[in-house]
């Protein structure tokens, strides 16, 4: 069976680094049928990578190998690893980047990648993407088994996103990521505003109050703020036809609150 290999990495579309990584795949499985998730992950940000792999890995056919690699500790003591979940393969580094979404389809097992069988003949310190994970997806893209490739994992390392709290009347969390509209997307999930009314709620980011939860970016005027669930599941703020990191002036990071109000 073809099995889709996908890249998530903090590489970039100028160097040669991605192009190099996918020419790596190729050399063991010309056939390999690639995707970009993305390269434009910021250099050495292992939660926004994480957030990125979250929000679109689950959208592939089962069985998709997903390699993801944004590794500041490359060539340091943190392990090279394969996960299997339910529906997917997982391969990078054992530094978080992959809890988060191995852990929402459920992990069956995790691998260390030892066997340099599967490497390139060459591994070089500082460059893991095209020497192991590349060519290890490869393999895994041919038929090879995972357990040949090394030895089993008790536990991965894992990396949580920040915990919301809850309060009298609503819940606190923070902006996590900013999409590249501007949209600020936090860590509130949709489950967790269940027992609220969206449209007795004021959602509070920096020195903006924003009245009522919204279904979609037009029930505002152009150029004005509103709350609402995005595509991902996760409350953001978002400007009409505008960004609202610069409008509002925030940052990942921010506190983002959200209270019930007397209507």
């Amino acid at each position: 069976m073809e099995r889709i290999i996908t890249l998530t990495t903090d590489f970039g579309l100028k160097d040669p680094y991605q192009g190099a990584m996918k020419g790596a795949v190729l050399s063991v499985n010309p056939g390999a049928r690639i995707v970009d998730i993305t390269h434009l992950v910021q250099p050495g940000n292992i939660l926004e990578g994480a957030f990125v792999l979250l929000g679109a890995s689950p959208y592939f056919p089962e069985k998709t190998i997903h390699v993801a690699v944004v590794d500041p500790g490359v060539g340091g003591d943190r392990k090279p690893i394969l996960v299997e979940t339910r529906s997917f393969f997982y391969i990078g580094p054992d530094n978080g980047l992959l809890s988060p979404s191995v852990r929402e389809d459920g992990i069956v097992r995790a691998i260390e990648l030892t066997n340099r069988d599967f490497f390139r003949d060459e591994v070089t310190s500082t460059f893991h993407g095209r020497d192991i994970f590349g060519p290890v997806a490869a393999r895994l893209s041919l038929g090879a088994k995972p357990e040949e490739m090394g030895r089993a994992l008790d536990k991965i390392r894992a990396l949580d996103l920040p915990r919301t709290v809850l309060e009298a009347g609503g819940i606190r969390g923070e902006v996590v990521y900013i999409d590249s509209f501007g949209n600020l997307i936090t860590n509130i999930r949709r489950e967790e505003l269940s027992g609220l009314d969206g449209a007795a709620v004021e959602v509070s980011v920096k020195n903006a109050a924003l009245s009522g939860l919204k279904k979609t970016y037009a029930m505002v005027e152009k150029g004005v703020a509103a709350a609402l669930i995005g595509s991902t599941g996760y409350l953001e703020v978002a400007v009409n036809c505008g960004s609202a990191a610069e409008a509002i002036g925030a940052r990942v990071g921010d506190t983002v609150a959200v209270r019930a109000v007397n209507k």
